[in-house]
């Protein structure tokens, strides 16, 4: 390999293969110095007018020009994941993938919507800075294009274009955290399900956890996802009952006891097998018991005392729907077979809803 001295012109040129081999041109110190660039060349090459710049504190771009917006993604993680804390080093697992270049940082925020193709947020190019998820106890301010989110428990990323990037709750979390603007909360919470990015449930965990129902346009917001949740459920069931080739139900009725008491509200009741499906569209309150929700217990109460009656009550949350559509049909058309084996049940008033 050739010798660099002071009299060696400084220049891009060896690294050029780098940047035509994986079609990224965005490099820390630490990486430069692994090619035998130090950090004055470095920043000789990043003066005005040079052929570099630095994109963000320890992180060099590769030409003069604007960067790409991959390019700045690239540069946000690369900037977020170069601090690294000190510890112990660990014998690598020869059976283990290798370690990200990005550490444990992710794409989150508005970028990570765009990124999973939310049609309702702004398009890359628009946006002049990224989130940035990283842990609680890493030292890094924001700047330039990276604006830092902490967080005391990360979650598992997921891969998109290459790039770490949150889940869809917790992106949508931290993009509702920096948005005043109501009807841009409610059309990317809306999305979200009506997308099948996730369900209401998981949104609403992380709203919560991330104290951000307090907000009036948030809760407004909460309250048109859940409607447009509930919807959706109601259509999977509607689907489900259809393309299984189960018998048609009673659709959202109320039971009653003759002349007596409400025994509650159902989504599909099928009367003379005495079967009743009802949809938990419910949003659990993270780090609550169930025991301690007056709805849960209510739902509870509910079902027991139909139970009670005989009647046979299948419950189906909106994700075993949206991912085991022909397991739950099973689950029914087993609970209808089996009412010919059981006892005949109370006599109930059949009303809709």
């Amino acid at each position: 390999m050739p010798v660099m001295n002071h009299n060696t012109p400084l220049s891009p040129r060896p690294l050029h293969h780098l940047a035509t081999g994986t079609g990224r041109r965005v490099l820390t110190h630490t990486q430069l110095r692994a090619h035998g660039v130090s950090a004055a060349e470095a920043g000789e090459q990043c003066r005005p007018g040079g052929p570099w710049q630095q994109l963000l504190p320890g992180v060099v771009l590769l030409h003069p020009g604007p960067p790409t917006s991959e390019e700045r993604l690239h540069a946000v993680l690369l900037y977020a994941a170069r601090e690294r804390t000190v510890s112990v080093p660990v014998q690598p697992d020869r059976d283990e993938p290798p370690a990200s270049p990005y550490g444990e940082a992710m794409i989150t925020g508005l970028a990570a919507l765009t990124l999973h193709g939310f049609t309702s947020a702004p398009p890359l190019p628009s946006q002049e800075t990224f989130d940035v998820l990283v842990p609680r106890l890493r030292r890094l301010r924001s700047t330039g294009c990276a604006r830092i989110v902490r967080a005391a428990a990360l979650p598992v990323p997921e891969q998109v274009t290459g790039l770490p990037v949150a889940p869809v709750p917790r992106a949508l979390a931290d993009a509702v955290a920096s948005l005043k603007d109501a009807v841009v909360v409610r059309r990317l919470l809306t999305e979200a399900v009506r997308g099948g990015h996730c369900e209401p449930a998981a949104v609403v965990r992380e709203l919560t956890a991330a104290k951000l129902l307090h907000r009036p346009h948030v809760v407004d917001a909460v309250d048109s996802l859940l409607a447009e949740g509930r919807a959706l459920a109601e259509s999977r069931l509607y689907r489900m009952v259809r393309e299984y080739g189960l018998p048609d139900p009673c659709w959202n009725v109320d039971l009653r006891l003759p002349g007596g008491p409400h025994l509650g509200g159902l989504d599909a009741y099928w009367p003379e097998q005495a079967v009743a499906v009802e949809l938990d569209t419910r949003a659990p309150r993270p780090g609550g018991r169930p025991e301690d929700d007056a709805e849960w217990v209510e739902q509870a109460r509910k079902r027991e005392h139909l139970e009670r009656l005989g009647i046979t009550v299948v419950h189906i949350t909106p994700r075993k729907l949206r991912d085991a559509a022909e397991q739950q049909a099973a689950v029914v058309r087993t609970a209808l077979m089996a009412s010919a084996d059981r006892d005949p049940a109370a006599y109930v008033v059949v009303l809709p809803r």
